[in-house]
């Protein structure tokens, strides 16, 4: 079935029409992702961790919450966004505003990458999923995104710190 060939189901909403049909085929392409990905681990005999320390559960976190910024909210990234949103303003930081455009799948699509937290989910299904086959590998990806994370509260803080004094 093609993305077109899905139908335009929206419900109306007390603000917009909502893209139904187009948020049933990314929860559809989400979860066949997971089951694919569960069924190639199983079949090449991948074992899972019995439990996940509190420290990973944290750098995941992390890491999941930056990378999900990146991609929803960075100027850099906005090649990924835009066939699916056009700009509406700028945010603190490099970070832009995006807004979702189009009909069906591609307005769900535009919801699902101009929102960081719809975003997060994803990020966090990729990193879980990595984590499980190379955890070592992952951790590293991790703490690169989770130094960036305290980079970016630093920064903030060198900022407001600057405009109190001057005040």
């Amino acid at each position: 079935m093609t993305a077109d060939a899905v139908p335009d189901v929206e419900r109306t909403d007390d603000q917009e029409d909502v893209p139904l049909g187009g948020y049933a085929v990314l929860a559809g392409a989400f979860t066949t992702a997971a089951a694919v990905y569960a069924g190639l681990a199983r079949s090449r005999g991948l074992r899972l961790p019995e439990r996940v320390p509190p420290w990973d559960v944290a750098l995941l976190g992390t890491a999941t919450y930056k990378a999900a910024r990146l991609l929803s909210r960075d100027k850099v990234t906005s090649f990924v966004r835009a066939p699916f949103t056009r700009r509406t303003g700028e945010a603190l930081g490099a970070e832009v505003m995006d807004e979702p455009q189009g009909r069906g799948v591609r307005r769900a699509v535009g919801d699902l990458v101009s929102c960081p937290f719809c975003l997060s989910v994803w990020v966090a299904g990729a990193l879980v999923g990595s984590y499980a086959w190379t955890s070592r590998a992952t951790r590293l990806v991790c703490a690169g995104l989770g130094a960036v994370t305290l980079a970016d509260w630093l920064q903030y803080a060198w900022t407001w710190t600057q405009q109190t004094t001057e005040e």
